[in-house]
Formats: structure tokens, C-alpha cells, sequence
């Protein structure tokens, strides 16, 4: 029998004691400050860049370059949601709605307790809301109607074209998400949260409708929510797909399962720029509150960690990682279409 000492779990626990020792915890105040500074700087340099250009068809570069600053903002919001920037829980939300709801138009509320429920079971069936509320997840729908079933059938067998176009509506879903959210809350914190996405859209039609014709306006939305959203997309979607499904009864203990069904993105400090540390996957499972400038300090004992207690510790290249993905959807299609409907 298999000492109680010499289980990944209680290893692990020996890990942790290691990473906050060293001080990996900590906040990285510095390093946020430049960060939230920059980030916020780039985001209005880029409405400037709409007024100056003024009606023109010009306004599409800094369309594709806002959609990439609201990711970015994005990354920042979901750094505070994870408590990584302040020591103060009020201070992160503060800084999590202003990124999310009045910067991006995403409702952090809804965002923060289901991403905590990823976080908890990660490629769980029927306990991770990323698996339930994606359209091109293999993880089987319940409490469907027979017309929905039919949908999700068809949409499970032709996942793979869809990967890519679905990414395009990722934005869409997530507004309409947070704003079912908002209104079912119906308390003081929706109510503040609702106001606050209100103006932002308030603001971002009103600068698009006095800068822009109609039609030029059309494609200047269509076009910044698409990057947005296609960035929100390649973003999170190395990080789980195609790796490995948890069953509900599963018994595995959190380390385990948090390293099983992640997957990291190889390429350094450009990586962590372009994907905002998560392409450090793993080390944020298992450290949820490290900031994101630290990950790549824990890389070194985690791998040591997963060699010691033979876990698989998956690690590709960007493109390798949706190779990947595309050929498990491609799988899992074939085995849907041959279903009866």
C-alpha cells in the first residue's frame, strides 16, 4: 500500500511549501502597474486613432488593433479575478469590473464564479461550465429539448469546420451571457455592474455613430468584436481542448487533475505576451493566485513534480496545440455523425 508520503497530493502540498517560500506568491506590484498603464494607454491611443482618421475606411487598422487591446484587458481582468495584482479582494474586483464591464463591455460578475467552477473541475463533465457552454465540446448536453439535442448533434459532428467561424460569435455570447446575468442578479452589485457595461456601449456606439457613415460604422464593429472575439478564442482554447475528459465520479486529487487536463504553450516570454501567462497552464491550476509574471519560476519544479509521480505533463507549440485540437474534433465528429438522431 502506497505511503501517505509518497502520494502526488501530499507531495504537492510539499510543492506549495516550496513556491511560497520563494516568495512566488507574492504581488508583483511593479510589474502590474507598467502593465495596467500600458495596457490602458494603447487602449485609448487606439479611439484616438478612430476620431483622427475620422470617416474613412482607415478606421478598420485601428478596429483590429482595439480588438486586440480589449484582449489584453481581458488578461488584466482575469489576473484580478484570480486576486494576483492586489492583497485587497475589493481592490481586484474594482479593477476586474473596470477592465471587464466599462472597458470591454463583459460582465466580470458572471465571469468570476464560472471560471472559479472551471478552475475547480477542469474538463469535468457536468461540473465544467467551459465544457457545458461550448458549442464545439464533445461533452454530452442534458436537459435539452429533442430539437436541441438534434442541434448540439449536428454542431458536435461538424465541429471541426466550425472551430474557427464559432470563434467569431465568442464575444456575442459572452455579452449576452453576462447580460442574462445581470438581469436575473437584480441587486445593488448587478445594478452597478449593468450601469457600468451600459456606458460602455453608451460611449463606444456613440464615438463609432459620430465618427463613422453607417456602413463604415458596420464594419468597424463587425470587424473589432471579431478580432476580440477570434483573440478571446486562440487565446483559451489551446489550454483544455483535446486533452483529456474527467468523469463526474472521478477520484483523481486536485493536483492530478489539474495537470492531466492542461495543456502549456511553449515560447517564452513572447508567449506569455501574446496569450497573458496562460500559456503557462498548468503552473496557473495548480497556483491559481500566482501572479502571471512568476509562472515561468514554478515551471521548473512542476515539471520535476509531474517526473517524480509519472503525470504527463503536456507542453506544444502554439500551432501543435491546434493540430491537436482539430484532429480530436475531427474524431469526435466522425463518432457523432454515426449516432442516430
Amino acid at each position: 500500500m502506497q505511503a501517505l508520503t509518497d502520494t502526488p497530493e501530499f507531495a504537492f502540498s510539499e510543492l506549495s511549501a516550496k513556491v511560497r517560500a520563494a516568495g512566488l506568491l507574492e504581488r508583483r506590484t511593479a510589474y502590474y502597474a507598467f502593465k495596467i498603464i500600458a495596457t490602458l494607454l494603447a487602449y485609448a491611443g487606439g479611439w484616438i486613432a478612430v476620431v483622427r482618421i475620422g470617416n474613412s475606411w482607415l478606421t478598420v487598422a485601428p478596429a483590429v488593433f482595439l480588438g486586440i487591446m480589449f484582449t489584453q484587458l481581458g488578461f488584466i481582468g482575469h489576473d484580478a479575478g484570480h486576486q494576483q495584482i492586489f492583497s485587497s479582494r475589493r481592490a481586484n474586483r474594482c479593477l476586474g469590473v473596470a477592465a471587464g464591464n466599462t472597458l470591454t463591455g463583459l460582465c466580470y460578475g458572471w465571469w468570476v464564479p464560472k471560471h472559479a467552477a472551471h478552475h475547480a473541475h477542469p474538463n469535468e463533465i457536468g461540473r465544467d461550465p467551459d465544457l457545458a457552454g461550448d458549442p464545439t465540446s464533445a461533452a454530452p448536453p442534458g436537459g435539452v429539448s429533442t430539437l436541441g439535442l438534434r442541434v448540439s448533434r449536428l454542431l458536435a459532428r461538424w465541429q471541426a469546420p466550425l472551430f474557427v467561424p464559432l470563434m467569431l460569435l465568442r464575444s456575442l455570447g459572452l455579452h449576452i451571457s453576462g447580460a442574462s446575468f445581470l438581469i436575473r442578479r437584480r441587486d445593488r452589485s448587478a445594478a452597478l455592474e449593468g450601469l457600468l457595461t451600459a456606458v460602455h456601449f453608451g460611449v463606444y456606439l456613440t464615438i463609432v455613430a459620430l465618427v463613422l457613415s453607417p456602413l463604415k460604422a458596420l464594419v468597424f464593429v463587425v470587424t473589432q468584436q471579431a478580432v476580440f472575439s477570434v483573440y478571446l478564442g486562440v487565446s483559451f482554447a489551446p489550454n483544455h481542448k483535446a486533452m483529456p475528459i474527467i468523469d463526474r465520479n472521478s477520484k483523481l486529487g486536485f493536483a492530478q487533475r489539474q495537470i492531466v487536463t492542461a495543456r502549456n504553450v511553449s515560447g517564452g516570454g513572447l508567449a506569455t505576451l501574446l496569450l497573458g501567462g496562460l500559456n503557462y497552464q498548468i503552473e496557473h491550476h495548480l497556483f491559481p493566485s500566482m501572479p502571471r509574471p512568476n509562472l515561468k519560476y514554478a515551471q521548473a519544479w512542476v515539471k520535476d513534480f509531474c517526473a517524480e509521480h509519472d503525470l504527463s505533463y503536456c507542453e506544444t507549440t502554439f500551432a501543435e496545440s491546434f493540430r491537436r485540437i482539430l484532429k480530436y474534433l475531427q474524431l469526435t465528429g466522425a463518432r457523432s455523425g454515426s449516432v442516430p438522431t
